[in-house]
């Protein structure tokens, strides 16, 4: 590798690296961790209206947006209705991988969106390095549980 190309994928390291460290779930990680964890990770793009992962796939990687903006919807047809929209610094994907079940929603780009693209077995890893990491999950999912109860948990008459 040439030294200018080196020096391109130090500095894009470092950028994504700081990316991570804006990521609410992963703010608590020390910067060494960060650093491994972006240079573990996958440099995804999509293209506007390109579906990152379908409900019912299986979960092998979590997505953290880089740029650009994606939606997530729940149900199909007639039934489909969007419950999120993600952009910079957000995670989307990872209850799949935790939980070892198939994807709950559809995230489809809505703008050309670049994103690390974490797997299972980098994400565990740093779990079972970083139990700081663990806790951040689980204010991470409660607090995802609290807003979906509030936005869709409550009677017509309410």
């Amino acid at each position: 590798m040439t030294e200018p190309q080196l020096k391109k994928v130090v500095q894009s390291l470092d950028d994504e690296t700081q990316i991570l460290a804006r990521v609410p779930l992963f703010r608590s990680l020390d910067p060494l961790k960060l650093k491994l964890l972006a240079f573990a990770s996958e440099r995804v793009s999509f293209a506007a209206e390109e579906t990152l992962f379908n409900a019912g796939d299986h979960g092998d990687a979590a997505y953290v947006v880089l740029s650009g903006i994606a939606e997530v919807y729940i149900g199909s047809g007639h039934g489909k209705r969007e419950v999120a929209k993600i952009g910079a610094n957000e995670i989307v994907g990872e209850i799949a991988i935790l939980c070892g079940v198939p994807r709950t929603a559809t995230v489809v780009a809505i703008t050309k969106l670049d994103a690390l693209r974490i797997t299972k077995d980098i994400f565990y890893q740093m779990v079972g390095e970083a139990p700081e990491l663990a806790i951040e999950i689980m204010r991470n999912l409660a607090r995802r549980l609290e807003e979906t109860t509030d936005r869709y948990g409550k009677t017509p008459q309410e």
